[in-house]
């Protein structure tokens, strides 16, 4: 930015942070004002996020300044950020979830006793916050027994408990369904109304023009520029973002499935909870088809995609990969059998955060002998895939040999994806693969799956983003509760038909 809001609530300059060879930020201004929504944009990797995790105290840039309403200050931690008004809700929430709303909200508090804290006065100005700025919370309940758009809430509540006036967003509505995230639009414009600056990182283009005032793009690091929301279109944006033209990509032509390489038969799942997630679900998948599963988040999507792959056991029914029962079956054996999984939750079920790029492009091949002999590791095969991987994915890294957890979570799932296409799979199940992807990371993963349709792989395309489900898919399956509603032909496919079917009515 050539020139930083004088009266900014907040005003980064000549920002610097670098991690080894890397460097995040290079030489990034950035200032919001009160009462502004305000969107930092990039590809991942961009530099989005440790730009504001320098401002929350929890890195510390090599060289600039910043400015709190105009004063120089020095944030040498998270408690210093809390102190001048910074609050900032993660895109992976930070809530302890055998503890209530409120000791959550407590903790780390001074100002809440210590012994016999007054947890049900707490409770009550929890509850009179979330009222007034339109976040219905109870302050009573469990965390980890609250939806994931209840979990957002309460971290909002919490940064404003503590005294917020400079709100971080990061991917807010990665994790919410269209109708959270609608839900979510007004209570910012409320906050903002009441002097709040929102940063809001995001990388859904509609939202950001539905909610911003104004946007700053990231790329590589660097600022490529400045925007006022109402003076810009997303195509102007995109081509900030990655430096040109993209377009997502699309089916073309109509579909010519193959033999069945996917069959689900009647499937049901009792959860650990003894709540039925699952019952008579039946689907197949033909080589070369893509098959979507569509429906609002929660309906079953999760469990009907780790029963395929063999992380959950199914009650009833069959699942059959290739025609060979695969239902009570490891991983391991589907795995062989040509499954490759691109999972919902990399955290917790994709990549080992700790352990390098290289320890995770070979994590599900480890053992085989491409990669170990007489049970010693092939170092120089598994640097070299790892190096291979890295090239025709455009993973952003500094060395295969860093630590993934270190990655931008777009990376990281290029790393997973990457992975698991490598193996030249039969049947690939993705789910929700783009999320809290940037436009040019999603046209990228989108052409993979096409490719694998080309090649005549089946895949299953699991997501809650129906632009996606009606660009990729041949037929979509809709889930309500746990139960199919409705198969609907590339032939019939319209927005009316699958919003009734994703609501349990018939279309």
């Amino acid at each position: 930015m050539s020139q930083l809001i004088a009266a900014a609530a907040v005003a980064m300059r000549n920002i610097r942070v670098a991690f080894g060879p890397v460097v995040a930020n290079d030489d990034v201004s950035f200032a919001v004002e009160p009462g502004e929504i305000h969107a930092l944009l990039g590809e991942n990797g961009a530099g989005k996020t440790t730009l504001m995790r320098a401002l929350a105290g929890l890195i510390q840039p090599q060289a600039g300044s910043i400015e709190i309403g105009g004063q120089p200050v020095t944030i040498d931690g998270p408690l210093e950020a809390r102190r001048l008004g910074i609050g900032m809700v993660h895109q992976h929430f930070m809530l302890v979830p055998t503890l209530t709303v409120a000791e959550n909200i407590a903790l780390g508090l001074k100002e809440v006793r210590t012994w016999f804290p007054r947890l049900d006065q707490l409770a009550d100005e929890i509850d009179a916050l979330g009222a007034r700025y339109g976040l219905a919370v109870d302050a009573r309940a469990l965390a980890g027994e609250l939806s994931v758009a209840s979990q957002q809430r309460v971290e909002i509540v919490k940064a404003l408990y503590r005294g917020a006036k400079i709100l971080v967003l990061d991917e807010p509505t990665a994790v919410l369904t269209p109708q959270e995230a609608a839900a979510l639009f007004p209570v910012l414009r409320a906050l903002a109304a009441a002097g709040t600056a929102i940063v809001f990182i995001s990388h859904k283009l509609n939202e950001v023009m539905a909610v911003t005032d104004r946007i700053t793009v990231l790329r590589r690091g660097k600022v490529a520029g400045s925007l006022r929301t109402a003076e810009t279109e997303p195509r102007e944006i995109a081509r900030m973002m990655v430096g040109g033209e993209v377009t997502l990509p699309q089916l073309e032509g109509m579909p010519v499935a193959g033999r069945p390489l996917l069959e689900v038969d009647r499937l049901g799942l009792t959860d650990a909870r003894g709540v039925r997630r699952l019952e008579g679900v039946s689907l197949s998948v033909g080589a070369g088809e893509i098959v979507a599963v569509a429906g609002v988040d929660g309906n079953g999507q999760q469990e009907l995609a780790e029963a395929i792959v063999g992380l959950q056991r199914p009650d009833t029914g069959r699942v059959l990969i290739d025609g060979v029962e695969m239902t009570h079956r490891p991983v391991a054996e589907r795995i062989a059998a040509g499954l490759a999984h691109i999972p919902e939750d990399r955290h917790r079920t994709a990549i080992f955060e700790k352990l390098s790029v290289t320890d995770n492009a070979v994590a599900e091949e480890a053992g085989r002998p491409r990669f170990a002999r007489w049970g010693l590791r092939r170092q120089g095969e598994t640097r070299a895939f790892a190096a291979q991987l890295v090239a025709d994915y455009d993973v952003r890294l500094g060395s295969v040999e860093q630590a993934i957890g270190s990655l931008s979570g777009g990376n990281q799932q290029k790393v997973v994806l990457g992975r698991a296409l490598s193996r030249d799979p039969r049947l690939v199940v993705a789910v929700q693969p783009t999320r809290g992807l940037d436009i040019g990371a999603t046209a990228f993963l989108q052409s993979q799956l096409l490719k694998r349709r080309a090649a005549g792989a089946a895949v299953l395309l699991i997501s809650t983003e129906l632009d996606e489900v009606l660009a990729l898919a041949d037929r979509i399956v809709v889930l309500f509760k746990g139960q199919v509603t409705g198969v609907v032909a590339r032939a019939d496919f319209s927005v009316e038909k699958l919003g009734l079917l994703m609501a349990g009515r018939t279309a």
